[in-house]
């Protein structure tokens, strides 16, 4: 079973990396113009493409492309002359450090508001649950960080930094206020969805037929919660949990250029505007690894805690 994830996983990578691959070369406009201007000569154009490996057929630049990903090179900056690897390592810390408080911070919030949603049906906790997804559906996450700039940075209060800007060489850690909007921003469009899987997931288990013959038999309510609703509704939970982090592995871009943050979000965006294909490509690559990484652990958790899972999949 773990070697059919693995492969699959790998499968997977590869599909992307075709799919990457194929997409920066549709972007528009022509790098070799960009990076000579355009009153350069049809020399030094087709010069500078032989250089590039840009006159080899797609098929030879993917082939090339690929096996220099296979050994850990990402290639070349083609607007600063950087390697990738070194350019994409100096912001990805910042980025991880984001994607790690949020989801630590978020996950704690959901299950204990899941499940005190599950326990009243109909109640308040419930309602606001379901409210604030609805509500969080029609906000893309840059909307929520402009309000929340706006409440905190701007308006009345101004409490809190506008911006995520690092001081030259300081390092994130030495300004933790600066992280505090961003976080703010990913919780609070990340939170509802994973509290409503755990409430949905928790609301099956406790109307469930074994957990009312449990309460007939006198178990107490919070033993029941804990130790047998929980522990069947944490498989669904667990692989919401991975499709919510790689939510804010991908959800880090928009928030990265509203608050001007130092990530690898940011530094795709540029990489885009500028055409420079080795950076997008190496940022793509990186998340998409990072999610199937993510996938793969929280499936092989579902089946250790689930008993039942493990025996389906065997």
């Amino acid at each position: 079973m773990i070697v059919r994830r693995l492969l699959a996983a790998v499968l997977m990578l590869f599909v992307v990396s075709l799919v990457v691959f194929v997409l920066t070369q549709a972007l528009p406009g022509d790098v070799v113009r960009q990076m000579l201007g355009q009153s350069a000569t049809a020399d030094q154009v087709a010069r500078l493409r032989a250089e590039l490996g840009l006159d080899q057929p797609l098929i030879a630049q993917y082939l090339s492309w690929a096996g220099d990903l296979l050994h850990g090179d990402l290639g070349v900056s083609l607007t600063s002359g950087e390697q990738v690897s070194t350019m994409i390592g100096s912001r990805l810390g910042a980025t991880a450090s984001l994607v790690v408080v949020t989801f630590a911070l978020m996950v704690p919030c959901a299950f204990v508001l899941g499940i005190a949603a599950a326990r009243r049906p109909g109640g308040v906790i419930d309602h606001v649950v379901s409210g604030a997804v609805t509500v969080i559906l029609s906000l893309p996450e840059f909307v929520v960080g402009i309000l929340l700039i706006v409440l905190l940075a701007t308006g009345a209060f101004r409490i809190l930094p506008p911006t995520s800007v690092i001081p030259a060489g300081q390092s994130l850690w030495q300004h933790p206020q600066l992280l505090i909007l961003p976080v703010l921003t990913l919780v609070v469009t990340a939170l509802p969805y994973l509290t409503e899987s755990v409430k949905s997931a928790m609301r099956d288990e406790l109307g469930s037929e074994y957990i009312r013959w449990a309460r007939l038999s006198g178990i107490r309510e919070s033993r029941l919660v804990i130790r047998h609703a929980l522990r069947n509704a944490l498989a669904p939970s667990l692989q919401v949990s991975a499709m919510t982090l790689t939510y804010l592995l991908g959800g880090t871009v928009a928030i990265e250029v509203v608050f001007n943050y130092p990530g690898i979000g940011s530094a795709l965006v540029s990489a885009v505007t500028d055409r420079d294909v080795p950076v997008v490509q190496g940022i793509v690559m990186i998340v998409a690894a990072a999610s199937l990484v993510v996938y793969v652990v929280a499936d092989l958790l579902a089946l250790i805690v689930t008993p039942r899972a493990r025996r389906r999949a065997q």
